[in-house]
């Protein structure tokens, strides 16, 4: 009786708009479901820089090289703020890492595709991470405090990052018939994982019903889905390429385009492990989670001594 009164009271927060707080009583299977959620995110920021940093040695322009490294910098901070943010829900960034590393947590479906040309970082900023905004912009109105503070700043690089890639596509577009070709193959290859990357459509999700009901989420998978692609068509339309989806329309009663089916079979399948480089993402973090231990060990030990210090003094 008292977790069922403690329930209601906690749902009636929510109903209300109030952020629930590390230190509010919450359901354990909210306090989880954040966890899964809040740690698959900060770990898709991490292994996100892989893809990108490929092409940092091979910028075209010192401009564009500056960019690009601070755009991976920044993907570093958002996922240094997620794991601080998971954190306060009682779980260690070791095991948190440790479940990434041994392939027991998940990380976005998008970044086990390779980069193969420098269109490719256009397209990630335009497409992947315009589609990551969509998502984001929601969950800074979400239920859990850190969670929503957190990503009112991530929000706000994101927005550069989108316009980055976007600007990158359209010097491509205004370039010479080579360079508008590599734009087009990039967006061949990118659209439908970037579509897929918002998650299962809203008949397959198992979870989107408790977390709209607790407002982690406030929209749905495909309601997200669908703004992005009333988004991003008209922006490939200015560019001048074409939407690699032949069943692609405007429905003129709905206001909304209607695209094609999407192939759930090779999301599902790059999320179990078997996309073009996910062995190779993977691989990659886990050694540079090592390589790194001497610094880590360093760093504590200089941090132990200074506060010997402090004390004796």
């Amino acid at each position: 009786m008292e977790d069922l009164k403690r329930l209601e009271e906690f749902q009636a927060k929510i109903d209300k708009g109030l952020k629930i707080e590390p230190k509010d009583w919450m359901p354990e299977k909210y306090r989880l479901q954040l966890i899964r959620m809040m740690s698959q995110h900060a770990h898709s920021e991490i292994v996100g820089m892989l893809p990108e940093g490929n092409w940092i040695t091979r910028a075209p322009s010192l401009r564009r090289k500056a960019i690009l490294l601070s755009k991976v910098q920044d993907e570093a901070g958002h996922g240094l703020y997620l794991y601080s943010a998971a954190e306060t829900l009682g779980i260690d960034r070791k095991e948190l890492l440790n479940q990434l590393h041994t392939g027991k947590a998940k990380y976005s479906s998008i970044f086990n595709y390779p980069t193969l040309t420098w269109a490719d970082i256009g397209a990630i900023g335009w497409l992947v991470d315009g589609a990551a905004i969509m998502n984001q912009t929601m969950l800074a109105r979400g239920s859990y405090g850190p969670y929503s503070r957190a990503m009112v700043k991530i929000c706000k690089e994101e927005s550069f990052h989108n316009r980055q890639g976007y600007e990158i596509m359209l010097s491509l577009c205004n370039g010479t018939p080579e360079q508008k070709e590599m734009a087009q193959d990039s967006l061949n290859r990118w659209w439908w994982p970037s579509i897929s990357m918002l998650g299962p459509s809203d008949a397959e999700s198992v979870n989107s019903d408790d977390l709209m009901k607790w407002k982690v989420k406030l929209e749905s998978n495909d309601a997200i889905r669908q703004r992005f692609i009333d988004r991003t068509v008209p922006q490939a339309d200015f560019l001048g390429l074409t939407i690699p989806d032949k069943d692609l329309k405007f429905n003129t009663e709905t206001g909304h385009y209607e695209h094609g089916p999407i192939n759930w079979d090779e999301f599902f399948n790059v999320i179990k492990g078997n996309g073009p480089c996910n062995k190779e993402r993977l691989q990659t973090r886990v050694d540079a989670d090592r390589n790194g231990q001497w610094v880590r060990e360093a760093a504590l030990a200089y941090a132990k001594k200074r506060k010997e210090q402090e004390v004796t003094a």
